[in-house]
C-alpha cells in the first residue's frame, strides 16, 4: 500500500513503508523525455540527465557526487526514456537525508559548466557509437523508427550524433526550466521510513520550487495500412531481427491481456517462441518478446539473432506462433502463464527500488497507482476468450513491422513473408 501528498506547488509525494527492509530508495520522476522534445531539442532530455551528475555549486565534480553516496555504500543513477526521466538513489536507512540532500542539489543546483558539457557531449556520442556497433541494440532502436516513422515516438531517446552536436547550453537550460518544474515531478520513496517524515523532509527542500508550464508530449501518429520492412546491411555473423506489431496504450482496457499474451509468446524458457524457435528448431540462441505501453500507443516486439541463411525460416516460424495464438490458449497453459506473471511481479516487490519505481512511474504518467493486489486480481480474471479476442484484433498483416541488421539482401522476398 502507499500514501500520497501534494505540496502547494504541485509536487507529488508517494511513499510505501517497508519496515522489514534495511534500505530506503528515493526516485524522482520528471515528465521529460524524447516525446516532449521539439525538433531542435532532440536529445535534450538525455543530455540534461547526464549533466546533472557532473557537478553542483556545493559538489563541484562528478567525483564528489559519486563519492558522497558510494562512501556510505549506496547506489545512485538515472535514466531517460521516451515519456519520463528518473533519478534514483538507494541507501541504508540512516543515510536517507544525505541521499535526499544530494538528489535535490543535483536537480536544482547543477552548474551545467561549459567545459563539462563539451566533455559530456563526446561521452554521449561514444554512447551512440556503442549502440550503433551493437547489432542487438541497433535493431531495437531501428524497429521504433519503422513503427513510428518521422515522429518523436520513433526516435532514439539519446538523439543522433548530429542532434547532440547541435545542442547548446542555453537550449538545454530553457528545456530544463520548462520541464523540470514541481507540477511535472513525482518523488517516490520506499523503505523503512514513514510518510510524514518523508513529506516533512521534502517540503523543506522542495517547498520553494516554482511551478511552470511544461511542454506536453507530442502525440503518436498511428496510421499504418500495410507491412513495413527496413534492412540495415552489416557484415556480422548473425542477422538480428525485430518483428513488431502495433500494441495497446497504457490506458487501454486490454493492456493486461496483451501482457499475458506476451508471457505465453516469448517471456521465459517455457514460452512458445523459446520452445519452438530455440529448443525444437535450433534457429536462435536468443529469442524473446516484449511489450511497450505508451500513453497513446504501444507495440509488441519479438527479437531474435539468427544465422543469415536461416532468416526466412525464422521469420516464418515466428509468424506461425503468432497465428497459433489467434486459435486460442489451452487452460493449462493459461494457468501457468498467470502464475509466472504474478510470481515475477510479487518477487520484484521485495526490493525498495522496484516498489518506488512501481508507484512513481504510474503516478507521473497516469495519475493513478494500481496496487500489486489489484494487478494480481486483473490477471486472475483474464480468460482464454480475452486472449483470443485480443490476438485476433492485433495480430494482423497490415500492422506487421520488421527491422533487420545484418548481412541480408532480398528485401522483396522477406517482405512477401509478412503475412498473418
Amino acid at each position: 500500500m502507499y500514501q500520497k501528498s501534494v505540496l502547494e506547488n504541485g509536487l507529488r509525494i508517494i511513499t510505501s513503508s517497508m519496515p522489514y527492509t534495511y534500505s530506503v530508495c528515493i526516485m524522482i520522476f520528471i515528465g521529460a523525455g524524447s516525446r516532449y522534445e521539439r525538433a531542435e531539442e532532440v536529445g535534450s532530455s538525455h543530455f540534461i540527465e547526464h549533466l546533472c551528475f557532473k557537478g553542483t555549486e556545493r559538489r563541484a565534480t562528478s567525483k564528489e557526487i559519486s563519492e558522497a553516496i558510494e562512501g556510505v555504500g549506496g547506489m545512485l543513477n538515472g535514466g531517460t526514456d521516451k515519456e519520463l526521466t528518473v533519478y534514483w538513489c538507494k541507501v541504508a536507512r540512516p543515510h536517507f537525508l544525505l541521499a535526499l540532500d544530494l538528489m535535490v542539489d543535483m536537480l536544482r543546483n547543477s552548474r551545467f559548466d561549459a567545459q563539462d558539457m563539451e566533455k559530456e557531449r563526446q561521452i554521449i556520442i561514444e554512447e551512440l557509437n556503442m549502440s550503433m556497433d551493437s547489432p542487438p541494440q541497433r535493431v531495437n532502436i531501428l524497429i521504433d523508427e519503422v513503427i513510428w516513422p518521422n515522429q518523436p515516438l520513433g526516435r532514439d531517446v539519446a538523439g543522433s550524433k548530429e542532434t547532440v552536436a547541435a545542442l547548446r547550453r542555453e537550449m538545454l537550460l530553457e528545456y530544463l526550466s520548462r520541464q523540470y518544474v514541481p507540477n511535472n515531478t513525482v518523488v517516490s520513496v520506499a523503505g523503512d521510513i514513514g510518510h510524514e517524515e518523508v513529506k516533512a523532509s521534502l517540503s523543506s527542500v522542495f517547498g520553494d520550487w516554482t511551478t511552470g508550464t511544461p511542454q506536453p508530449l507530442f502525440p503518436a501518429e498511428e496510421s499504418q495500412d500495410e507491412p513495413r520492412l527496413h534492412i540495415e546491411h552489416r557484415n556480422t555473423e548473425q542477422a538480428h531481427l525485430c518483428l513488431s506489431l502495433r500494441g495497446l496504450s497504457t490506458f487501454h482496457p486490454d493492456r493486461f491481456n496483451l501482457d499475458l499474451l506476451n508471457v505465453i509468446l516469448g517471456e521465459g524458457m517455457s514460452s512458445r517462441l523459446f520452445l519452438e524457435i530455440r529448443e525444437r528448431r535450433g534457429l536462435a540462441y536468443d529469442i524473446h518478446s516484449y511489450v511497450d505501453h505508451f500513453l497513446d500507443s504501444g507495440a509488441v516486439t519479438i527479437y531474435a539473432g539468427v544465422d543469415p541463411k536461416r532468416i526466412d525460416a525464422t521469420i516464418e516460424a515466428i509468424l506461425e506462433e503468432l497465428r497459433r495464438l489467434k486459435d486460442g490458449v489451452p487452460a493449462l497453459e493459461l494457468a501457468k502463464a498467470k502464475e509466472l506473471a504474478k510470481g515475477r511481479l510479487l518477487l520484484r516487490m521485495e526490493d525498495t527500488r522496484n516498489v518506488a519505481g512501481w508507484m512513481g512511474g504510474q503516478e507521473l504518467l497516469t495519475g493513478r497507482i494500481l496496487t500489486v493486489d489489484e494487478v494480481v486480481s486483473i490477471i486472475d480474471a483474464i480468460t482464454a476468450e480475452d486472449l483470443e479476442r485480443v490476438a485476433r484484433v492485433l495480430f494482423i498483416t497490415e500492422k506487421l513491422n520488421l527491422a533487420i541488421v545484418g548481412p541480408i539482401a532480398g528485401g522483396d522476398r522477406l517482405g512477401s513473408l509478412l503475412q498473418l
